[in-house]
């Protein structure tokens, strides 16, 4: 038969075991399927090859977009609570690894205390008890171990590091979406700007219009009805005026939160016109297996899964007794003075065990609910894979159709300025009613306006390509 002390040992052998027993499944991670190409066609300023999205917006070449973007990534308020949740979470994964050592703690205690006259035995060992008041003080250790027999605290590490791994995928998913709404936001202003452009110029050129009408007017070649359709004309335009400067502050203010501070920091910056951020002439994109190692929220939910996984296992080992190890080494005495005397050591150690034997089914139903989480965050890793494909072919989809949308535009409007001009000598001359200039100038208008909205959304698509690849931060 083993001694006592034999099988202390050969417990604290077991528990130091580089492997152990680790109850629950060990995590693999999926293999989703990926296309081999993309469905677009690479074609009007796509092509494929190295891609390297880490500073994306600087493909611009815009100053001052760079310049928000930079201020942006200093002082954006979300983008500082997600640093925080990843601080939050590296300390949960020190809180677990704590479960693995020794948990050794200073007691001490001083009293002074009076016994019963009327207790003259103790009621535990049946030893006479003193009577009157005396003294007792102590100081010294407890320490704790739990013998990690089982893998449940190597579990809770394994479960607590996934999280905080997931914790850091978030913060890039929120550094990603930071930086395209960022260059979104400053693409929708300057796209307001120019439409601005565009309406004022056809208000300027509907005023002289006018001022034509009533010129006609007075020399008794028109009537009334000229001059007020062409005030009327003039009226509609100058009514967008109001909303698209508005929109404009809007955006500005927008801008201004983004990059953390007050709303209207950004007008000496983004107030004066400046064109619209343009497309580079080519845009190189990767594989679509790619974006499995690039879109940040892709990784959180593979981490979330692995996470789930390591639960299983926590869970499983409550199942079985736990096996620890405790002691204790004080120094206790009735006197103060007698207190570090050699006399006065008192210790003991031992081994503990502590094994769950009935609590309702309560252990089970863990184990089956973090079961049904881990199939329900593989259900979400494999959503998030197919919703990024899709949002990548959207984007592609929408950056080539709306350029050709933008061309198809710029001949409208080169056509409509031309037919503007030549109505109106027509109409000076006297060989064209007045209705046909109102009917091209108004054409002109709303034309040029989509024009400048299509372009902007040109620029928008391809901040969405940069989106949907998980663009702004880099792979190890």
């Amino acid at each position: 038969m083993t001694s006592p002390r034999a099988r202390l040992v050969l417990l604290v052998c077991l528990a130091l075991l580089p492997s152990g027993c680790l109850v629950g499944p060990d995590y693999v991670k999926p293999e989703p399927e990926a296309p081999d190409a993309w469905h677009m066609e690479l074609t009007r300023g796509l092509a494929s090859g190295e891609a390297d999205f880490q500073t994306w917006w600087t493909v611009f070449e815009d100053p001052v977009l760079t310049g928000v973007v930079e201020r942006a990534l200093r002082g954006n308020l979300d983008l500082r609570a997600a640093v925080a949740r990843v601080s939050e979470f590296r300390a949960t994964v020190g809180v677990a690894k704590g479960s693995r050592v020794p948990q050794v703690d200073g007691v001490g205690a001083a009293q002074h205390q009076r016994t019963s006259d009327n207790v003259t035995q103790d009621p535990t060992t049946g030893e006479s008890v003193a009577l009157g008041t005396n003294d007792f003080f102590t100081l010294g250790m407890d320490a704790t171990w739990e013998l990690d027999v089982w893998g449940r605290v190597r579990r809770t590490v394994e479960f607590a590091g996934a999280r905080y791994q997931a914790a850091i995928e978030d913060y890039r998913d929120v550094l990603v979406t930071l930086l395209a709404d960022t260059a979104s936001t400053y693409t929708e202003a300057r796209t307001l700007q120019q439409r601005l452009v565009y309406a004022e110029k056809n208000a300027e050129l509907q005023r002289q219009s006018v001022q034509l009408t009533r010129d006609r007017r007075a020399a008794g070649l028109v009537g009334d009805l000229d001059v007020r359709q062409a005030e009327l004309n003039l009226a509609r335009t100058e009514s967008t005026l109001p909303a698209l400067e508005e929109a404009v502050a809007v955006s500005i203010h927008r801008l201004g939160v983004l990059t953390g501070a007050l709303p209207s920091t950004l007008y000496a910056e983004v107030g004066p016109f400046a064109e619209i951020p343009r497309p580079p002439a080519q845009v190189v994109l990767g594989l679509p297996m790619e974006i499995l190692r690039q879109r940040p929220d892709i990784r959180s939910a593979e981490r979330n899964l692995a996470a789930r996984t390591a639960r299983i296992g926590v869970n499983t080992a409550e199942l079985y007794p736990r096996f620890g190890l405790s002691g204790r080494f004080t120094l206790d005495a009735t006197s103060a003075s007698d207190l570090f005397s050699w006399g006065s050591r008192a210790f003991g150690i031992g081994p503990t065990l502590t094994w769950n034997l009935f609590n309702g089914g309560r252990v089970r139903s863990e184990i089956r609910r973090a079961e049904a989480q881990t199939d329900r965050a593989l259900a979400d890793y494999e959503s998030a894979v197919l919703r990024g494909y899709e949002e990548v072919e959207n984007a592609l989809v929408g950056f080539v159709r709306e350029q050709e949308r933008a061309e198809a535009l710029e001949r409208s409007v080169f056509a409509a300025a031309e037919s503007v001009r030549l109505v109106e000598e027509l109409y000076r001359l006297g060989l064209t009613d007045f209705q046909n200039v109102l009917v091209t100038q108004r054409i002109l208008f709303e034309e040029e306006d989509k024009l400048a909205s299509s372009r902007g959304q040109v620029t928008q698509n391809l901040i969405g390509v940069y989106r949907a690849v998980g663009g702004g931060w880099a792979t190890p």
